[in-house]
């Protein structure tokens, strides 16, 4: 005969409690009120360029009774032909080419040196000399418009190429930046090559300078982008039409040298085609830039 023993019950399991269930749905629901705040702006952010785009593919009477409008009705491509047949366009286009792709170089390597030299040399005034390129850095630049203006009219370099590049090969912010990253770098990995007979230059080109592969990524981007979008400087360098730069050259459209109207699309597609180096440079560069930097950090 059996024998029947008394056994508890198991236990049911602890049901999850109702405040852990309304604390993940807030926090859900904050979350998708985030993103739907970053979307708006977004999309108010991108509007513009949306605009942009569609009024240039625009016929002129379109363009001025919808300026609006992002659709264009009908679709024309006349902006664009007589961007390139009846203005300057490929004349500015290729003296901005010229002039960035030379103040870029110019600033990746004397910015680098000069960054170089204050990080890791030792010599008198140092500091003070560190401190007026920070001070630089807090002076408005329309305030060294009439001074460049002089300087370049004494020097015979108005209204030429070389008044163009020679006075922004230079700049405080790209020294500000190389100056640190370089001071980041051990003082060790240089005192080897030192020690195998390399020079302070062969040091700085061969050991610092290839390590430093993010700084210059940076470097190469804000120096495009501010030379490829300068226009101030060319302002008070050239009056000569024939040296006119991108910036200059739509200033003189948006100023209304081709005549009466609105001229939106003939307007926003020299606009349009202008931002288009900028911005591949800087989603090809974007990559590398991030991928170094995370190299960085995990070494770190």
């Amino acid at each position: 005969m059996a024998v029947l023993t008394d056994r508890p019950a198991a236990p049911a399991p602890p049901a999850r409690p109702r405040r852990a269930h309304d604390r993940g749905a807030r926090t859900l629901a904050s979350r998708l009120v985030g993103y739907a705040i970053l979307v708006f702006f977004a999309l108010v952010f991108l509007y513009p360029f949306v605009i942009q785009i569609g009024n240039s593919l625009k016929t002129e009477p379109d363009a001025a009774a919808n300026p609006l409008s992002p659709v264009p009705d009908p679709l024309s491509l006349a902006g664009f032909e007589r961007i390139f047949a009846g203005t300057a366009f490929p004349l500015w286009l290729g003296n901005s080419l010229l002039v960035t792709v030379l103040v870029t170089l110019g600033r990746v390597f004397f910015d680098s040196l000069a960054g170089y030299a204050l990080a890791r040399l030792r010599f008198r005034g140092r500091a003070g000399l560190f401190a007026a390129i920070v001070a630089v850095l807090a002076v408005p630049g329309v305030v060294l418009l009439i001074p460049k203006f002089l300087v370049l009219n004494q020097l015979g370099m108005y209204d030429s190429y070389a008044g163009l590049v020679v006075p922004l090969l230079a700049d405080a912010a790209g020294v500000f930046i190389m100056k640190q990253f370089f001071e980041s770098i051990p003082v060790s990995v240089e005192e080897a090559a030192r020690i195998d007979g390399a020079s302070v230059f062969r040091t700085f080109w061969s050991v610092v300078l290839p390590m430093a592969r993010p700084a210059l990524i940076t470097l190469t981007i804000l120096s495009f982008q501010g030379s490829w979008n300068e226009f101030p400087h060319s302002l008070v360098a050239v009056q000569d039409p024939d040296l006119f730069t991108l910036p200059r050259g739509l200033a003189d459209l948006v100023s209304g040298s081709l005549g009466k109207g609105t001229q939106y699309p003939l307007k926003l597609g020299a606009a349009l085609l202008a931002t288009i180096p900028v911005a591949v440079l800087f989603v090809v560069f974007q990559r590398h830039f991030v991928r170094d930097a995370n190299d960085g950090a995990d070494k770190g």
